[in-house]
């Protein structure tokens, strides 16, 4: 394929090193969505007759008709999914095939071809992502009066509702679409046309190509188009972010599915069991999507180690940036896919989550906050209270069983409405601002959710 340049063959062993079809040819449909419209573009500018541009874009459909039915016969030796497919067509269709690589190099084409494929793959993300969204608000719909402890340090801290925590979920989930809604802009912009880094002596009509592939905009700058991968970094840095987050949920997840928590039940088909312990059952899908946040995350770092050091144009380091851009995004899908699973089919355990959130002294902040409404300073009030709470821990009780002349004996201004702030209900109810846990506010707040999905 390099012409008369060269005296002797490529050795094997180099052909087998730089080869990449076995990697990039998932980027055919994208190819041959390009050549087409580069085709038609040569033909507008006078480069192409009708003929020739009609047997190049007929051509090539049968090609991609080929490759679908998994009748094409892939060669290693053409080195990567550009050449596989240009030379077959040259060969169905003689000349007028040759005619195709006029105005644009390999450099522009796998540019253009991995934003086509990305694209694609950030909007399959924002389809998963809106049906994670769906699911949260519609489990934290049935449990905005279901009562659970709140965490800090993993230790009770105050108590939130059910849905009050699944909606803290759905904001970082929404946060994660809105990141790749945005990246989705950056890389919808077109190479085409760029050529190897300078452009093209045709007088190539960018503008056409960009608009006929869905493209908002040709590349400003041809040597830019060509040899940045930012917006695949992008891309890998918002999906390292989800799958943090999905990383977090699924932790929480496998604690509450254990029997010493009890909070939630996952459903069968989503779990697995012990080749030797026969009551097992294992929460093996949330911990595997929390062992894929790492693949996710070194995806991430393979690629800014690979671009951090390359000066521009193009540099054949460059073939090693589908790999990792490739398994984040299909990873990252099935971990989407397998935590909307689970939050559609788990149930929870009410009585559960309640019987752990009355353990801890989770009402002692609502304590504190009573008594500055009482006008004790906060720092006084906070003291009183810890009192309040060693007093419980000695006697084995709760606060809201303190009898109430030991918390008169603590603190004068204590009374019997003592008693509205430290229950569940009493606490929760009072958070009833923008953000808060109060039953009504999260209702108010999951309307809102449904209307932003």
């Amino acid at each position: 394929m390099w012409g008369g340049r060269f005296s002797e063959p490529t050795d094997a062993f180099v052909a087998r090193f730089t080869s990449s079809v076995d990697v990039d040819k998932r980027l055919y449909r994208q190819d041959i969505a390009g050549s087409q419209a580069h085709a038609r573009m040569l033909h507008a500018i006078g480069v192409l007759t009708v003929k020739e541009r009609d047997a190049i874009v007929s051509g090539l459909a049968d090609i991609g008709t080929e490759i679908e039915q998994g009748t094409f016969p892939w060669d290693p030796a053409l080195e990567d999914v550009h050449m596989n497919i240009e030379s077959e067509l040259v060969a169905r269709i003689g000349d007028a095939g040759k005619k195709l690589h006029t105005a644009r190099s390999r450099n522009d084409q796998v540019a253009t071809d991995i934003r086509l494929w990305l694209r694609e793959a950030i909007d399959d993300v924002d389809a998963q992502l809106s049906e994670v969204l769906t699911g949260l608000t519609d489990l934290a719909d049935a449990h905005t009066e279901t009562v659970m402890p709140g965490f800090t340090h993993l230790q009770s801290a105050q108590p939130v509702t059910f849905a009050h925590h699944l909606m803290a979920w759905f904001e970082m989930a929404h946060r994660d679409r809105e990141r790749f809604r945005d990246c989705r802009k950056r890389v919808n912009v077109s190479p085409l046309g760029c050529a190897a880094l300078a452009g093209t002596s045709f007088p190539v009509d960018r503008t056409m190509t960009a608009h006929e592939l869905g493209f908002d905009a040709a590349a400003a700058n041809s040597l830019d188009a060509v040899s940045d991968r930012d917006f695949a970094l992008e891309f890998c840095a918002a999906a390292s972010i989800t799958a943090v987050h999905l990383s977090r949920w699924c932790e929480e997840l496998v604690a509450w599915a254990s029997p010493q928590w009890g909070f939630v039940t996952l459903p069968d088909r989503y779990c697995t069991g012990s080749s030797i312990m026969p009551q097992k059952k294992n929460p093996d899908v949330p911990e595997l999507v929390r062992g894929k946040s790492g693949r996710v995350i070194g995806s991430l770092n393979a690629l800014l180690v690979l671009m951090k050091s390359q000066p521009l144009a193009y540099n054949r380091d460059n073939q090693e940036d589908k790999p990792p851009l490739f398994d984040t995004a299909d990873t990252l899908l099935d971990c989407l896919q397998a935590v909307s699973g689970i939050i559609s089919a788990m149930e929870a355990n009410p009585s559960a989550m309640r019987a752990a959130a009355e353990q801890g002294y989770a009402t002692a902040t609502d304590l504190a906050d009573y008594l500055v409404r009482k006008d004790v300073p906060f720092r006084d009030a906070h003291a009183i209270v810890g009192k309040a709470v060693a007093v419980a821990i000695e006697r084995g009780t709760s606060l809201a069983d303190l009898d109430l002349a030991v918390l008169e004996e603590l603190c004068p201004a204590i009374d019997a409405s003592v008693y509205d702030v430290l229950s569940l209900e009493g606490s929760v109810a009072a958070r009833r601002h923008v953000g808060g846990t109060a039953p009504d506010a999260v209702r108010r707040a999951i309307v809102d959710a449904k209307r932003r999905i």
